[in-house]
């Protein structure tokens, strides 16, 4: 039995740490729970899709606006843990936060994916008809 619950209690957290930690390599469990508590007051939310009562797949978004993307919603994290790909969760989890976003009122929901993960780009334009519209660029500090 599958079902998407959002995270809401350090106990959510931590069960959702292995998966997350498949995407986010660098994350202690400290950091990311200290990060996640900063997170969250800039409105972070955390969505779990759970297969046989445990976590198969994890969401983080956040609510954002602004010039370009108008109201829309962030994806900043999606993975499904290794030995569960294939299995359409991400696509479930994606699907989920779509219906979201429009009863939001949201007019995208954006992410941006390592230039690197050719699958992941390849799941996001052919499977579900994201756009590729910009590079993103950042500068260490």
């Amino acid at each position: 039995m599958e079902e998407i619950k959002k995270l809401t209690t350090q106990a959510h957290w931590l069960a959702a740490f292995s998966v997350l930690k498949e995407l986010r390599a660098d994350l202690t469990e400290e950091l990311y729970l200290s990060l996640l508590q900063d997170m969250q007051k800039d409105g972070y939310e955390m969505y779990a899709l759970y297969s046989s009562e445990k976590i198969a797949a994890v969401i983080g978004f956040s609510w954002r606006t602004n010039f370009y993307n108008k109201r829309h919603v962030y994806v900043y994290d999606l993975v499904t843990a290794e030995d569960e790909r294939s299995k359409g969760f991400g696509e479930k989890l994606l699907s989920y936060i779509e219906k979201l976003a429009i009863e939001g009122g949201a007019s995208y929901i954006a992410l941006e994916s390592g230039i690197q993960r050719l699958e992941a780009h390849r799941f996001y334009e052919d499977k579900l008809n994201f756009d590729k519209f910009c590079f993103s660029f950042r500068k260490e500090l």
